[in-house]
């Protein structure tokens, strides 16, 4: 078992698991304080384009009339089946199959002090639970994909059938009620597209895409979002020409995202690790300091190169090895 605390980052050493409803509320507000405007239900049918280059957007209102919007880029956030990125058709690279089938559902009652996982390789099952608003707790858990369609004639029975791998996590479920239905998360192969060129970038799952088991992907997102507008502050102040702040931006997102990509496919898979990760893991859980250096990189607080990086893995099970019996 293997458990830790994260390392702080400016003094903050706490992650949250908030509801879309309370984030994307936040994010809006946010948003249109700093001067956005705010177009709710409009929806984007095509993507202008000028001598090959985006130039703007065109779509409507809930019933309104067709209206165009012209922008010197048009950025994409919208997600790994990206109306933009369908448009622009940007390279593909790093793709990965679907490697696993998950659902999820929100329960009541059900005591969760943070984000709790377990694993168990041999019957290829994985699930957490993650406390999050209105007293409730996401439940996530899934299998390979490979059983997909020998388990979906009884997903929800697989799902519930899962707990009784953790008896002490499956007594705290007997005592709580599930209040939402159970959701699949569908759809999970793995891509990194370029994300910018004439005139479009695109940010979050729109640019690249893994499997949610590490619940990387809004934070991978904000430091998308961040980064990007930073380099496009730079190209639109002539500090830098737009490709090269652009591509400055794709190299510093592809370094920081390839390992933890890696790390999250092994997880997905949820079969017996290789002998070395083994090895590894059952070092970390005999050192306080190494788990907190592995919850750090789940938590994204230490970039996962500087955990596994092999002089830092030799020293944890070296220290293993040499430990008092």
């Amino acid at each position: 078992m293997i458990s830790g605390s994260p390392h702080p980052i400016d003094g903050t050493a706490e992650g949250f698991g908030p509801r879309r409803t309370v984030l994307d509320d936040l994010l809006v507000g946010s948003a249109t304080g700093a001067g956005a405007e705010l177009r709710e239900a409009f929806t984007v049918t095509d993507i202008v384009f000028d001598d090959g280059a985006v130039a703007g957007i065109r779509g409507h209102a809930k019933g309104g009339a067709a209206v165009t919007e012209r922008a010197r880029v048009v950025i994409g956030a919208d997600g790994k089946h990206s109306i933009l990125a369908k448009a622009v058709r940007p390279e593909h690279y790093n793709d990965v199959p679907q490697l696993q089938t998950g659902y999820y559902a929100y329960w009541s009652g059900l005591p969760v002090s943070g984000f709790e996982t377990c694993i168990r390789a041999e019957p290829g099952r994985g699930f957490a639970a993650i406390p999050t608003h209105d007293d409730l707790a996401c439940l996530v858990g899934g299998w390979p994909y490979a059983q997909f369609a020998t388990n979906r004639t009884d997903y929800e029975g697989h799902y519930l059938r899962m707990f009784e791998l953790a008896p002490a996590f499956a007594e705290r479920l007997r005592g709580a009620k599930r209040e939402t239905r159970l959701a699949a998360v569908g759809d999970l192969h793995g891509f990194f597209r370029t994300p910018y060129g004439p005139g479009w970038a695109l940010v979050g799952d729109a640019g690249y895409h893994k499997d949610p088991i590490t619940a990387f992907g809004i934070s991978d997102a904000f430091r998308d979002a961040e980064q990007a507008a930073a380099a496009l502050d730079h190209a639109f102040s002539g500090r830098r020409p737009y490709a090269e702040a652009m591509a400055a931006w794709q190299q510093t997102r592809d370094a920081e995202s390839l390992p933890v990509c890696g790390l999250t496919c092994e997880f997905a898979k949820i079969e017996p690790p290789p002998a070395p990760m083994l090895q590894l893991l059952g070092a970390v859980a005999a050192d306080r300091e190494a788990m907190d250096d592995f919850v750090s990189v789940m938590a994204g607080t230490l970039p996962a190169p500087a955990f596994f990086a092999p002089d830092n893995v030799a020293r944890i099970i070296g220290n293993a090895q040499t430990a008092p019996a």
